[in-house]
């Protein structure tokens, strides 16, 4: 089989997918553009604002893309091979990820865009939505920190771009630092011009866009070498960017959308798009060998449940419920803009993730199984293999292929500090002006714990952080998505009392719940019984926390369901397809 077959058919059947069980959804969940969406209702300018879907999708994508769709099937491709990665990397965004999202954001607008922790209040139990919001807040932790760590990583990497026999570009560390600050600079300023010198969104577009290709450029020529600049070595430079890192997640968090999540979503969208579409138009068009063997059995961790939580964004991904019922739930102009923004999103995000997993599939063995201790640079180098095809310089494509990386992990991180923020908040009950610095600053601030550990395995090699808690991370996560399928399934029951529930959601909560609780359950036996790293080590502990709070959350759905009550109120009680 060719990448080209490998490439067009996936491709095929996520466009056929979102036509049809996209279609089937909007059905299913009734959505109907007659009724308000809170956007509209409760608009303020700050946090309630109705945009274009097109200008949403870029959004929403940008925030849930983040290196998930390229860490994960990379590492998931190099460790079991490219087939069953690409097998669940499909069936899951069309299944159980695209479910998850869509019936995320219409559960949020449906209940004046408040969180789905607090759509599992009002269809389970109070409790239930403590466990949920505590279950959220840690998993967030842990998205800070993986993701902190590993684009601090590229900051401090150096970079050599290949251009053929005897030739090769030399990228200084630092330069995808330059290119990431010059590119954070143009949405503000985007933004104050949309606000103030009433430049349409057209324009600041053609305005805008390129100038983020140059930002892509010049970062080479003014690269922000903090070993240099410090007198340092690289492990400490990764560290100052880490804490820079969180510094720019608290302030990010507290600005208003309209300054830097609206316009740096809508580039940033438009300029993963174009990463997505170049590399697909390389990848088939430039007839490229497949040399990466469809299937290896791992010598070290079982295909099941690692497989399922490894590759966690591209397939299924509970982070996409906060962000859903976070911040996109509160700018949908109207419902029917679910399907393209929730459904669509989740679907170019797998392919996103074959892109990457595309990336490993024109190595052999030995290279890609030594370059996957660093996937942002071998996402990068084969990014830049497929741009070559369409004409763009090897060595521009690795600095566009390592921004995009950059860029996807920027939106996570500000939006993921934000919704830890309003978490707290929401448990603490502080709603006033210190209340939101407090919960910024904890939620940014404890991660530092985190990211300044040195880490070492048991034969005394320091590891880098993210590698360390990215698998609690992808488990956490799955098992996020598990709870928030749990906590839709009452809410689908409740309101409509249909068969057809419980294939379309239920099943796909215990398929999750099933797979992340299985992997915590091994983290915590391996982490109490063997040694995995130097020290102590805090991922048994946490994980036996989440598995805790999962397990009471389960008891309470169940408890739920087994309880006969009315549909909710002011929600249609009759079964759509009930049969």
């Amino acid at each position: 089989m060719s990448l080209l077959t490998i490439m067009l058919v996936s491709a095929a059947l996520l466009m056929v997918a979102y036509r049809i069980y996209g279609g089937l959804l909007s059905r299913f969940l009734r959505l109907d553009d007659s009724k308000v969406t809170p956007a509209v209702s409760m608009r303020d300018g700050l946090d309630y604002e109705p945009i274009e879907p097109k200008f949403l999708l870029s959004q929403h994508f940008s925030a849930i893309a983040a290196a998930g769709p390229i860490v994960g099937p990379i590492l998931a491709g190099v460790m079991f091979g490219w087939m069953p990665a690409l097998i669940w990397i499909l069936i899951g965004s069309i299944f159980i990820g695209g479910v998850h999202d869509m019936a995320a954001l219409i559960a949020s607008v449906r209940h004046k865009a408040r969180s789905i922790a607090e759509v599992v209040r009002e269809h389970m139990s109070r409790r239930s939505y403590i466990l949920f919001l505590l279950f959220v807040w840690i998993a967030l932790l842990y998205i800070i920190v993986a993701f902190t760590d590993i684009v601090a990583g590229t900051f401090v990497e150096q970079f050599t771009a290949d251009l053929g026999p005897g030739d090769s570009h030399l990228i200084p560390a630092g330069s995808i630092a330059t290119s990431s600050l010059l590119y954070l600079a143009l949405p503000v300023v985007m933004g104050l011009l949309l606000r103030y010198a009433k430049l349409t969104v057209g324009w600041a577009t053609v305005i805008f866009l390129p100038l983020v290709a140059v930002s892509v450029w010049v970062g080479q020529y003014i690269p922000l070498d903090f070993v240099h600049i410090f007198h340092t070595d690289q492990d400490t430079a990764h560290r100052i960017w880490d804490v820079l890192l969180l510094v720019y997640c608290f302030a990010a968090s507290l600005v208003p959308v309209w300054l830097l999540l609206q316009p740096r979503g809508h580039l940033g969208g438009y300029f993963l798009i174009v990463a997505v579409v170049g590399g697909m138009l390389g990848a088939i068009f430039g007839n490229h060998q497949i040399e990466y063997p469809s299937f290896i059995k791992s010598t070290s961790q079982p295909l099941f449940p690692m497989l399922f939580i490894t590759i966690a964004c591209g397939a299924c991904s509970g982070f996409h419920c906060i962000i859903a019922s976070g911040t996109t739930s509160k700018q949908l102009r109207r419902e029917s803009d679910a399907k393209p923004v929730a459904y669509g999103s989740m679907l170019m995000e797998a392919m996103v993730a074959v892109l990457s997993l595309a990336c490993v599939m024109i190595l052999p063995v030995a290279a890609a199984k030594s370059q996957s201790a660093n996937p942002d640079n071998l996402y990068a180098e084969g990014l830049s293999t497929f741009l070559a095809v369409i004409g763009i310089p090897k060595a521009f494509g690795l600095l566009f292929g390592l921004l995009a990386f950059t860029t996807f992990v920027y939106d996570t991180l500000d939006v993921s500090t934000r919704l830890g923020r309003y978490i707290l908040q929401e448990l603490t009950g502080l709603k006033n002006a210190f209340g939101r610095w407090l919960a910024t600053g904890i939620t940014a601030g404890v991660p530092i714990i985190f990211v300044l550990q040195v880490i070492r395995d048991p034969a005394g090699n320091v590891k880098p952080a993210w590698s360390v808690f990215w698998p609690l991370f992808g488990a956490s996560n799955q098992l996020l998505a598990a709870l928030a399928l749990i906590g839709i399934t009452v809410w689908l029951w409740r309101t409509y009392r249909a068969r057809w529930v419980w294939p379309v959601a239920g099943i796909p909560a215990v398929f999750m719940y099933v797979m992340s609780a299985w992997s915590l359950i091994r983290f915590v036996s391996a982490g109490f019984t063997g040694r995995t790293v130097q020290g102590f080590d805090p991922i048994p502990w946490v994980a036996l926390v989440l598995l805790l709070l999962a397990f009471a959350l389960l008891v309470e759905a169940v408890f739920v369901l087994a309880i006969k009550r009315a549909p909710t109120s002011g929600q249609s009680p009759e079964p759509v397809m009930a049969t």
